[in-house]
């Protein structure tokens, strides 16, 4: 009687210590990872931008396949190319999910990660902004934090992160004045983040592009 007295509270106690009860957490279990188990961490990425970059990748990775794929954790098919930005040719890796591009990972040739474009709705960054966050809740104003966009982003606006000097989000929506012309803010309040970007340089928002 006293062994099945003894063994029961303990028959109890496993599916907390399996679920990943918090009064447990703090004990040593080996090869248990308390985050692996949570069903909530089972899908989409656990990349995040950041102040030093996106996910593993940072000011001193090199602009290398192999690099790129270890500092993204495998999770993205990539293929590479060579473009012109500013008479500068760079080279660049597209980060694929089948057939949608996910990240645009680029600099100069044979050199270090210089800029990181995100368009994964699955990552976000550290101060919790991701694909589809409104203006509005980040800005009051677009004064002297924002600017427009060029190039494929010339509908757009990119925005200087609150946070961050090498972190800016860029923003679309409908705007019906002329396109030379910075959206009013109250037409802003309802534009969606489109794409976050980092860079390795820090930037001012008046020379964001």
């Amino acid at each position: 009687m006293t062994v099945r007295l003894r063994v029961r509270p303990l028959l109890l106690v496993l599916p907390l210590i399996l679920t990943g009860c918090s009064s447990m957490s703090n004990m040593s279990w080996p090869s248990v990872s308390w985050s692996g188990m949570n069903p909530l961490n089972w899908f989409g990425s656990s990349l995040t931008v950041s102040d030093k970059g996106v996910g593993g990748i940072t000011s001193s990775t090199a602009l290398t396949e192999t690099a790129i794929k270890d500092a993204l954790d495998g999770d993205y098919t990539l293929r590479s190319g060579m473009s012109m930005s500013g008479g500068k040719m760079l080279s660049f890796f597209q980060a694929m999910d089948g057939k949608d591009v996910k990240m645009s990972i680029s600099g100069e040739p044979k050199g270090n990660v210089q800029r990181v474009d995100v368009l994964d709705p699955k990552v976000e960054s550290e101060w919790g902004v991701k694909i589809g966050t409104s203006f509005s809740s980040l800005y009051s104003k677009a004064f002297d934090v924002c600017v427009k966009g060029e190039g494929d982003d010339a509908q757009n606006i990119e925005c200087k992160a609150p946070q961050s000097a090498h972190v800016t989000y860029v923003f679309s929506g409908i705007w019906h004045g002329p396109e030379s012309l910075m959206p009013s803010d109250d037409a802003l309040k309802d534009w969606k983040v489109s794409k976050i970007i980092w860079r390795a340089n820090p930037v001012q928002a008046s020379t964001a592009q």
